[in-house]
């Protein structure tokens, strides 16, 4: 428990510090270093969505298909039988 406190306090100031150093690249740099910071995170961002879709359109090529189960392998149910439709009584008519 205590390590995933220290582990999530680490993953913060990480993200708090990235976020802190993206800012100050962003604002406090000269324009042309600013534009070329956004292209960079631009490309990245699209790049790695990109990498996960062929990621899986690799895994899913390569995979083999699963077998196709065999019926008779399957064991009855062994349930309580379904219950009987009542008879209705006969009406008569007087």
């Amino acid at each position: 428990m205590a390590s995933d406190k220290a582990t999530g306090g680490i993953l913060f100031t990480i993200g708090l510090g990235g976020m802190l150093l993206y800012g100050w690249l962003l604002f406090f740099i000269n324009v042309d270093m600013t534009t070329l910071i956004l292209q960079l995170t631009a490309f990245l961002a699209i790049a790695m969505i990109l990498a996960i879709i062929a990621w899986t359109g690799y895994t899913m090529a390569t995979t083999p298909p699963p077998e196709p189960l065999d019926i008779g392998e399957v064991p009855e149910t062994t349930s309580s039988p379904e219950p009987k439709a009542t008879e209705e009584p006969e009406t008569t008519k007087d």
